[in-house]
């Protein structure tokens, strides 16, 4: 059993260390057009600068959405070499997101060290962020194929969706209590579109109909649901020497993520006690930004989320999450009947076993 965990583990970072070896080099390439200071912000935000401006090399990420697109060109017969540009435009809207994320969430440490926000100001994090989605759509178009705008307009529609998520997300914080069915709703567009399109988004750079391509990027979407219910577990429950961020995370943003829903869901002492603890924070709150509870003490955290166990709540998540991986897979049967081939098949598992296991 050791050796089979230990070459999974292999696989799953050799497929991921291709994503970041084949995207990086266009990647540094287009972030290099930015003018300054916007290139260096961008360049300490990738971590490959430090605040000073030395190199460095810090945590870039897991690169999970380039070792998707590559794979995806792969499901289309093409070789990985043919997603790299699209492996890039979905990075870039990826970390558009992050940046501008940090900032209303008022997230001070991001992959174990200050935000972009916190090191250049908010102007820059918002300007880099604008811009990172303006190049995202440049790299695409640039190729001038009818496939390149075939890419860019999915690539379009996943960036609509995932700012509604992140709209809803934020209107979430000044509420007392938002439905299961909400949430995911919520996750699937802040979350799950970006990671569909990027399941899809090498393919039709290869050439695929739109029925593969359809059936990758569903795929995707459910992998990223599987994804974000990971994330909220460990946005409650995670430890900050491996995720990057403070304890309680999630619970100091008041965020309204699955496994407070589900918990506020399910009934009982556990979930009326922290219903009524939320309802007081929502009057509380008067308007202002819902950002960390200075007032609060970390046993006050403790104390919720030990509550959120206790109704159910982490339990739930977790299933949850093999559950959206079990759709995920389900997908890969292809249209009609149409099985992606094994080797790509192969791939997708092996990354999605990953996202369902990781712990940061």
């Amino acid at each position: 059993m050791v050796v089979t965990q230990t070459n999974h583990l292999a696989g799953t970072e050799a497929l991921l260390e291709r994503g970041r070896d084949l995207s990086t080099p266009l990647l540094r390439a287009v972030v290099d057009r930015l003018a300054p200071p916007m290139d260096t912000v961008a360049a300490y935000h990738f971590g490959w600068i430090d605040a000073q401006g030395r190199p460095a090399r810090s945590d870039g990420g897991k690169a999970v959405r380039p070792a998707l697109a590559l794979i995806s060109a792969e499901a289309a017969g093409a070789p990985p070499q043919a997603g790299v540009p699209g492996a890039v435009a979905v990075e870039l809207v990826h970390n558009f997101s992050l940046l501008h994320d940090d900032l209303m969430d008022g997230d001070e440490q991001r992959r174990h060290r200050d935000t972009v926000w916190k090191v250049h100001g908010p102007a820059q994090a918002i300007l880099v962020g604008d811009a990172l989605f303006a190049l995202a759509n440049e790299v695409l178009l640039e190729l001038g194929t009818a496939d390149a705008g075939r890419a860019t307009r999915r690539l379009t529609v996943a960036t609509r969706k995932l700012i509604d998520g992140q709209a809803q997300d934020m209107s979430f914080e000044g509420r007392e209590r938002v439905t299961v069915e909400e949430c995911l709703e919520m996750e699937g567009n802040k979350t799950g579109a970006l990671l569909a399109c990027a399941c899809s988004i090498g393919a039709v750079l290869g050439g695929a109909d739109d029925a593969t391509a359809d059936a990758l990027e569903t795929y995707g979407y459910h992998l990223g649901l599987a994804f974000q219910a990971v994330d909220d577990l460990l946005g409650i429950w995670g430890e900050p020497a491996e995720t990057g961020k403070q304890t309680w995370s999630d619970l100091r943003q008041r965020k309204k993520s699955l496994p407070v829903c589900a918990a506020l869901a399910a009934g009982g002492p556990a979930s009326e006690k922290l219903a009524a603890m939320l309802a007081a924070d929502a009057k509380d709150g008067d308007g202002e930004h819902p950002g960390a509870h200075e007032d609060f003490s970390e046993r006050e955290f403790a104390t919720r989320a030990a509550l959120i166990e206790e109704a159910g709540g982490r339990e739930w998540t977790a299933r949850e999450a093999r559950r959206q991986y079990a759709t995920a897979l389900a997908a890969l049967d292809g249209p009609e009947g149409r099985a992606m081939p094994e080797s790509v098949r192969a791939q997708l598992t092996e990354l999605a076993d990953f996202v369902v296991e990781r712990r940061r």
